[in-house]
């Protein structure tokens, strides 16, 4: 069998959640299958700019084909187009003009899926949002399984993205709730999909006193992990941690691993530490006394799970849907939504070894049972199996002509995520079954 894997950017430098995601599937399905990469040449999401050459290389063993960007993003013509989606009603050009502006625009790539797809068996597009992955999927309808890392943002109301959730083979969703969130939006329910994830490659034996006497910290601390920007959420966790400081008798330091869009607050027990490789990384975090995870919006928190194959308990944003979620199904985390009850959370994981030690108990055996590699690599090969055996044809929605496109007859994205249900998915990860009131582990939940 030969797969291609689709995705935005690629590379062992590449650190960002889908394309490290989508890296890591790559390297774990070439065990199974021939694998290629069709990339682009850009490495920064920001401007898309080519910085490597195009043509084929390996990264790791697995060929990566790369294809240069045809413009660079414009940042104040993105903005501009996503207030014209996101909070107006707009036309169905309007949207094609955002992807455009989202980019990174690589004709030379579809044009190559367009007449070399049926080289390979199946196609996997990661990230639904991106240009590439928007007419990647179209050009190979009859092969696309997309990998969406879907958020809840206002990206996921836009009507252009429906036709590509009901007309690709399948769909490898990262949680429960974003499965929940695409099918309500786009009424896929038809589509075959899978609850997957992703693994991750935790050492057996980290090292975290190698880690405190190589950064000289001493005593307790929590760990973030990952971009240090106000949309995952860091600002908040500034401020709620700096009011822990002031008002509790805590002793825990903030340590920041990865690198920063906003300034670090001058804080004596605030920490950063900037982008660590990944030997420091994991035993910075098998250090720790908790990961927090601050951020409004994800798909699937890797850091969450690795922080759990850890053995370290895990203190989440409530507000986010999929960290809420993760936390119950695994009994594993408590989250918080207000200053007050990042407070009482976080001093109760600090000061009660029972729940701090119950909770990494249960993230360790929640990894292991449903994140483990041979869990998502089978279940992969599961899908693809049963694919190779459905030959029911499915069809993607072509895109209308001129006049049709410029009919202002499509509500403004923010309004259609804000009329979606929301809340976390109460089934369990490994059987789908719902949640029981009683069972082993501990429920941990938040304050009332």
């Amino acid at each position: 069998m030969k797969l291609a894997v689709v995705v935005q950017r690629y590379g062992q430098t590449v650190n960002g959640g889908a394309e490290l995601h989508a890296r890591y599937i790559a390297e774990h399905l070439a065990k199974h299958a021939e694998v290629e990469v069709l990339t682009t040449c850009a490495t920064d999401y920001v401007t898309w700019r080519n910085a490597l050459p195009p043509g084929i290389e390996a990264v790791n063993g697995v060929p990566v084909r790369r294809f240069r960007v045809k413009h660079e993003r414009d940042p104040h013509l993105f903005a501009r187009r996503s207030d014209r989606v996101f909070e107006h009603r707009h036309s169905l050009g309007d949207e094609l003009d955002w992807v455009d502006a989202e980019g990174p625009n690589s004709p030379a790539l579809i044009d190559h899926l367009s007449a070399r797809a049926s080289a390979y068996d199946y196609c996997l597009f990661f990230s639904y949002r991106y240009w590439v992955s928007y007419y990647g999927a179209r050009a190979a309808a009859r092969r696309a399984i997309l990998v969406p890392t879907a958020e809840r943002d206002a990206a996921i109301g836009l009507s252009m993205f429906h036709p590509v959730f009901r007309g690709v083979r399948a769909l490898m969703y990262n949680s429960h709730e974003e499965r929940a969130m695409i099918e309500g939006v786009s009424g896929n329910q038809d589509v075959p999909g899978v609850v997957v994830g992703i693994g991750s490659d935790v050492p057996k034996n980290p090292q975290p006193a190698r880690f405190r006497q190589k950064y000289s910290i001493g005593g307790p601390f929590a760990i973030y992990v990952g971009r240090i920007d106000r949309n995952k959420g860091c600002t908040e966790l500034f401020e709620f941690f700096q009011g822990y400081v002031r008002d509790a008798p805590g002793r825990l330091t903030l340590v920041l691993i990865g690198n920063s869009l906003l300034p670090i607050p001058e804080n004596p027990r605030i920490r950063h530490l900037g982008f660590l490789d990944d030997a420091d990384k994991f035993d910075a975090m098998a250090a720790a006394d908790l990961l927090i995870m601050p951020s409004y919006f994800e798909s699937l928190s890797m850091v969450a799970l690795e922080a759990w194959a850890l053995g370290r308990p895990v203190l989440a944003n409530g507000r986010c849907d999929v960290l809420k979620g993760q936390c119950l199904r695994s009994n594993a985390g408590l989250y918080y939504e207000t200053y007050g009850e990042f407070l009482e959370t976080l001093r109760a994981i600090e000061q009660n070894r029972w729940l701090s030690g119950t909770l990494g108990r249960n993230g360790l055996r929640f990894f292991r049972d449903n994140y483990d590699w041979p869990v998502i690599e089978r279940k992969y090969l599961d899908m693809l199996g049963r694919l190779s055996r459905d030959s029911t044809p499915r069809t993607m929605l072509g895109l209308p002509g001129p006049l049709e496109r410029r009919r202002q007859n499509r509500p403004p994205a923010e309004e259609v995520v804000a009329a979606l249900p929301t809340g976390p998915s109460l089934v369990r990860e490994r059987d789908d079954l719902p949640l029981s009131d009683g069972g082993p582990g501990l429920r941990a939940r938040r304050p009332s």
